[in-house]
């Protein structure tokens, strides 16, 4: 079963289950400190993706 089939058999009481574990984990004063740092990842990983992109651009204009 594929990543995605797993989330569709994810239902709103499961979900609610799941947040309570987390702040049960982590506390509520960390989680927008780890959201935080979960969005500058992702935004790092974009700009990196996009500078693959026009370096791979750059490269075939000068073939």
């Amino acid at each position: 079963m594929n990543t995605l089939g797993i989330f569709l058999f994810v239902s709103g009481p499961q979900i609610a289950i799941i947040v309570v574990v987390i702040l049960l984990l982590f506390g509520g004063k960390k989680i927008p400190e780890l959201m935080r740092g979960l969005g500058s990842g992702i935004k790092e990983f974009k700009d990196a993706s996009k500078e693959d992109e026009k370096d791979a651009s750059n490269e075939e204009e000068k073939k």
